[in-house]
């Protein structure tokens, strides 16, 4: 059984307020940008550098803090500011995963650097400057023309495959931005978020095409769960589970995405991942997946190659999770990805009661993301709230740890049930949502149907 010591996750490790204060202040300090820094903003730069005096960044970023004051703003002075950032995040995050770890009872490869660093590439460098000029402008600054300035660099960068994630990144921020122009206008802005994609494509930017290095893996998945992420033109199955090879177990997670429209919702989102049959046969069968030299990245994650997998034979996620997941050793962190925003553990939990949106184990809780359930599978807020068993994501903001639902079970009039995220991976289960979805019309068919008539012509 799956013990999580909820006791464990009840009081914050020690100096993340700290941290995450600092980070805010700094956050705060974009919003008005750093064209003339003000003594509020000249107090946060100086808490910053404060933060990592002990660190190797201490002379880097003194020194940059030192010249912002002056009005000397160079992208070398940013990209340093946002490197103390990203190491008080990074610091944050190791904490809160240790945490989960001892409450888990789990074990963690260690992360191994490359070998080899590959300089950036002139595209990569490039887009340093819009990302100084928004610095320079800070978000109450931004408008149409500022956005559209980016337009080229963004289109250049999609053009060049081994950049894609800047670019996607880039492309993603500034349709934010424009959405949002002219920002002065607006009510509340979004610091902490828009801070976080900054520096993130600022340092991304350093980081040219250096990759995680890859190894081919065969061997049986289990999978424990379906993550959906849905936006207007994008959605994304993020599919948890546990490797077996040769005698070992890894926890592991399978990612895959593609572009949509805004009419495309529900269920009908399956069908735009209908490349990857074997991986939706076996989310919506319960199977498990029998692995043929698959490329496996240092952080856990499987390059998905639907060619290089077969769905056989049935496997339970709730056992899975019971008997394999524990000892299951979770994956290295890459360093641009330790932010608390990326903590996702998968966890199953039992013998709890729900009340006021929580799950209590004797007097300790903890948060359930009920806003976080999508569309395109059977689990409802009613449903979890009337489960018994949960297979889940252990996550962590600002207001403390949280379960993102992957699997529940609950009872069905006198039969323990089980309902999962994917199990409309093949088409919608439920008889009522079929009977909708045919009824609206199959608007991916269409949509296709469109897009090749207007091919032809």
């Amino acid at each position: 059984m799956q013990a999580v010591q909820l006791d464990a996750l009840a009081s914050e490790p020690a100096g993340v307020t700290a941290a995450l204060e600092v980070v805010g202040g700094f956050d705060t300090a974009l919003v008005n940008g750093l064209a003339r820094v003000s003594e509020p903003q000249s107090a946060a730069l100086g808490a910053l550098a404060g933060a990592v005096a002990g660190s190797p960044l201490a002379e880097a970023v003194a020194a940059a803090v030192a010249k912002v004051s002056t009005g000397a703003i160079g992208t070398d002075e940013l990209s340093a500011l946002a490197g103390a950032r990203a190491a008080l995040l990074g610091a944050v995050h190791d904490a809160l995963v240790a945490q989960a770890d001892t409450a888990l009872g789990r074990s963690r490869f260690e992360w191994v650097s490359a070998a080899e660093a590959v300089a950036p590439s002139q595209l990569a460098i490039g887009s340093r400057a819009w990302l100084g000029e928004l610095a320079i402008s800070g978000w109450r600054g931004v408008d149409h023309d500022l956005v559209a300035a980016a337009d080229q660099t963004v289109e250049a960068l999609l053009g060049e495959p081994a950049l894609r994630r800047l670019a996607v990144l880039l492309d993603g921020f500034t349709a934010e931005l424009s959405a949002s122009a002219p920002i002065a206008s607006m009510d509340r802005v979004p610091a902490r978020r828009w801070a976080d994609l900054w520096a993130r494509a600022l340092l991304l930017s350093w980081r040219g095409t250096e990759s995680t290095a890859v190894e081919s893996i065969s061997g049986r998945l289990l999978p424990l769960g379906a993550d959906v992420h849905e936006h207007g033109t994008a959605v994304q199955a993020q599919v948890y589970g546990v490797l077996e090879t040769e005698g070992t177990a890894r926890q592991v997670r399978v990612s895959v995405a593609a572009a949509k429209v805004d009419t495309i919702v529900g269920p009908a989102i399956w069908q735009l991942l209908g490349g990857h049959r074997q991986l939706l046969t076996a989310l919506a069968e319960h199977r498990a997946l029998e692995l043929t030299a698959m490329p496996l990245a240092a952080t856990g994650d499987l390059l998905w190659d639907d060619d290089r997998a077969r769905a056989g034979e049935a496997a339970d996620p709730f056992v899975t999770a019971t008997v394999q997941l524990p000892q299951a050793q979770a994956p290295a962190v890459a360093p641009l990805d330790r932010d608390p925003v990326h903590i996702a553990v998968p966890v199953l939990f039992e013998g709890y009661r729900f009340r006021d949106g929580a799950l209590e184990v004797g007097e300790a809780r903890i948060r359930v993301e009920l806003d976080a359930l999508p569309s395109a599978g059977p689990l409802t807020s009613a449903g979890v709230g009337g489960s018994s068993s949960m297979i889940g994501l252990l996550r962590w903001d600002a207001s403390g740890w949280s379960v993102r639902p992957l699997a529940i079970q609950r009872k069905v009039k006198t039969a323990l049930t089980a309902f999962h995220n994917g199990d409309w991976a093949l088409g919608p289960t439920d008889p009522k949502v079929a009977k909708a979805q045919a009824k609206s019309g199959d608007a991916v068919a269409v949509l296709r149907e469109r897009a090749g008539r207007l091919l032809r012509k």
